[in-house]
């Protein structure tokens, strides 16, 4: 009896070893840390970011890309987590590096989530929105991803967009891209739109409780540390920056903009159909603003007396 008991413990730990390798495996061929690696956690064939009173973690895509699509299937902190803010995005490198943002603002128990969503262009962001959802994202899994190529970026929560922030100079029939350092704007009333600067897929957690929650004013309970953040799959669908390149290659920028075709197959981003939403998409846009929309930096007086010039006629 103690022997066949010591076998399927035996077995147990056997199999539980092999669901780690699995899920390591599964990420490990996409992202990998960024820092504190002990606060990336492997949990069966999830992975955890990791948020205790020591430290916060994150992790970074292991290629840099230019257009695609990044999702990730993720599960917010759950219960008290006022102050934790758990973050996926895009970025470039450098002073004008381009990023488009997810931040995750935790709140006090039965309190919604808000999700921040942010545009870096040339180094230069102040471009936040807010929503509340319309589910709890800590009961389940949904997905969060960005869409992005030379006409337009659009953040979406289960395939919902959410925000769209458009090239004005492709609507009207040629593309805005410098060769190198990804220079956006022509003119002080021309709206930027971020060039083409290879980026990486960055996820992270940390204390923010000096302003995520309430302004600042509802601080981070420790007592319910550890805070984590779980992720069931991170994608990546994009032209792949080739590792030996410069940031600013410009033969790579032709590689992925200059044709639909490509070496990695067909750049699905880039067809016509991708230009812009879909009717279906736009109601699902019109319903997302009118319902959940709670902070538009673009009508916010306050900070900009002057209306920024992507906003004009909102």
């Amino acid at each position: 009896m103690a022997v066949a008991s010591l076998g399927l413990m035996v077995v147990a730990v056997l199999l539980g070893a092999a669901a780690l390798v699995a899920a390591a495996g599964k990420f490990d061929e996409v992202v990998q840390p960024s820092w504190a690696n002990d606060h990336m956690v492997y949990d069966g064939d999830l992975l955890k970011l990791r948020l205790d009173a020591n430290s916060g973690g994150g992790f970074v895509s292991k290629n840099k890309f230019l257009y695609g699509k990044a999702s990730a299937d993720l599960k917010l902190v759950p219960g008290d987590s006022a102050g934790v803010v758990t973050a996926f995005y895009l970025s470039s490198g450098g002073d004008k590096h381009n990023e488009y943002d997810f931040e995750f603002l935790g709140n006090v128990t039965g309190e919604p989530y808000l999700v921040q969503t942010n545009l870096y262009i040339d180094g230069v962001g102040n471009r936040e929105q807010r929503i509340d959802l319309w589910f709890d994202p800590t009961a389940d899994f949904h997905t969060y991803a960005v869409l992005w190529n030379p006409s337009q970026v659009v953040f979406m929560v289960d395939d919902t967009p959410i925000r769209v922030y458009e090239n004005a100079t492709s609507r009207r029939g040629h593309h805005r891209h410098a060769s190198s350092g990804g220079k956006g704007a022509t003119t002080s009333s021309t709206p930027a739109f971020p060039g083409p600067q290879p980026m990486a897929l960055y996820s992270s957690i940390w204390n923010a409780d000096d302003w995520a929650t309430q302004g600042g004013r509802v601080k981070t309970d420790w007592s319910h540390a550890p805070f984590e953040a779980t992720f069931r799959e991170v994608r990546v669908d994009g032209c792949a920056w080739a590792g030996n390149a410069s940031d600013s290659d410009a033969g790579e920028v032709a590689r992925c903009t200059g044709s639909s075709w490509g070496k990695e197959g067909r750049y699905w981003w880039k067809e016509k159909e991708m230009s812009e939403l879909s009717v279906h998409q736009s109601h699902q846009l019109v319903w997302a603003r009118a319902h959940h929309l709670v902070y538009d930096y673009c009508v916010d007086t306050d900070r900009f007396p002057v209306q920024p010039p992507e906003c004009a006629g909102r």
